[in-house]
């Protein structure tokens, strides 16, 4: 099931519902998220709604240099545990929504990654423990980053957590086999990344495990487990889209930020 999150389009009211994607339709759903959904009669064509992230997480936990291929062109050796850092969570976007190009910066990327959605709460699990019962679903993500301020600062805070920096979506799959999965990130209709998750330095359920020991892992928090060599700079105007088979395309134009 393709789990998003949406509101009605055009319309005044403000509610945030819980659906499921079926093609060009969204299906309502009730009950808690994520285990206890279930659809109702009520559907809509996916041109009346408004998709947004498919997931508001209380924390973003970001993997650095999980691709051998990635750390290389950054000039970083491979690293010998996972490195971590975290994004802002106000950084979040969804499908369609605007990557805006702060004054600070004059080179921002895009970093296409998978998303992994935690469904319940995850802590201090065994290595070797099973993650599937922890998990909502994956999805995809774009690990906006300004390049400059991440070299200048030698941190990741503030490259990585600028407003509309996290776009995710178009849906939450929970039926998909992270083993074997193709991260793709085009920019104007052009492949600029592409990577097989076979190729994680730390695949996903060691990094599942290895967090979840550092840190509790709530419903709703997402880990960006890396991208694929390719990244290159974003301008105004673009069109950036990740693309996972068996998830979906997210898609996002680019635009610089308005002077208040």
């Amino acid at each position: 099931m393709k789990l998003c999150r949406f509101r009605l389009a055009g319309s005044a009211d403000p509610t945030i519902r819980h659906g499921a994607l079926e093609g060009n339709t969204v299906r309502q759903l009730a009950g808690a998220w994520p285990a206890a959904l279930s659809p109702t009669e009520q559907s809509w064509p996916v041109d009346r709604v408004e998709l947004l992230a498919p997931v508001a997480p209380s924390k973003i936990v970001c993997v650095a240099r999980n691709y051998q291929k990635h750390a290389a062109e950054l000039g970083n050796a491979v690293p010998g545990e996972p490195l971590i850092f975290l994004k802002a969570p106000s950084s979040v976007i969804g499908p369609g929504q605007a990557i805006e190009l702060p004054p600070d910066s004059a080179r921002v990327d895009h970093e296409g990654e998978l998303g992994v959605v935690i469904g319940r709460e995850c802590s201090r699990l065994a290595p070797g423990q099973p993650i599937e019962p922890y998990l909502a679903g994956f999805t995809c993500l774009n690990d906006v980053t300004a390049r400059d301020l991440q070299k200048k600062d030698g941190l990741f805070g503030r490259a990585k957590s600028f407003d509309t920096f996290c776009p995710m979506g178009p849906a939450i799959e929970t039926d998909f086999d992270w083993k074997c999965a193709r991260v793709e990130t085009w920019v104007n209709a052009e492949r600029r990344q592409s990577g097989v998750t076979t190729d994680m330095i730390f695949p996903v359920d060691v990094l599942v495990g290895w967090i979840s020991r550092i840190m509790t892992l709530l419903p709703g928090d997402v880990i960006a487990t890396g991208t694929p060599e390719g990244i290159s700079a974003l301008a105004a105007g673009d069109v950036v889209e990740i693309a996972i088979e068996g998830i979906g395309r997210l898609s996002n134009p680019v635009r610089a930020r308005s002077v208040r």
